[in-house]
């Protein structure tokens, strides 16, 4: 397993929407994520969301670099009694630590706390980064998945 480039981080921009409108559009990245837009094709749902997401000040998005090339991004979201995390790398660079770098980046420039975080039950990747990086498990939920068009068992994470 290589080890990521240098993975730096950038707030997040309308120039970078294309490129993550690809990610949330590979259809194993989508299965895996669980949790995801119903049509992960629909770029009008897409553009709206993140135009909204941009001009929410209770939002902080960023996007990961490595390279100076857009792999990911990685978001804070819910407002501050119950603030989410959630990221996404481009599944051609799964498997480098970019997605553990990413978020001890955010987690850094980020301080508020708790701070919450989930994944699908069988989304190994996902957990072990969350976990790598200070989050506990603290329970787990089922709820329709998008990406996988049934119910899906939702672990459920906090960092204190």
């Amino acid at each position: 397993m290589s080890r990521p480039a240098r993975v730096t981080l950038r707030p997040t921009t309308a120039e970078d929407l294309p490129v993550l409108f690809d990610f949330q559009r590979d259809p194993e990245a989508v299965r895996m994520a669980a949790f995801t837009p119903p049509d992960p094709d629909d770029r009008a749902a897409f553009d709206a969301r993140w135009a909204r997401l941009l001009r929410d000040e209770g939002v902080t998005s960023r996007t990961v670099l490595e390279g100076g090339r857009i792999v990911g991004q990685v978001s804070a979201w819910g407002g501050p009694d119950e603030p989410h995390v959630s990221y996404w790398v481009g599944r051609e660079h799964w498997g480098r630590g970019i997605a553990g770098a990413a978020l001890t980046a955010f987690l850094a420039e980020y301080p508020v706390r708790p701070l919450y975080g989930a994944a699908a039950w069988d989304n190994y990747g996902s957990l072990r980064v969350l976990e790598k990086c200070g989050f506990t498990v603290y329970g787990e939920n089922k709820d329709f998945a998008a990406g996988r068009g049934e119910e899906v068992t939702e672990v459920l994470l906090v960092l204190t």
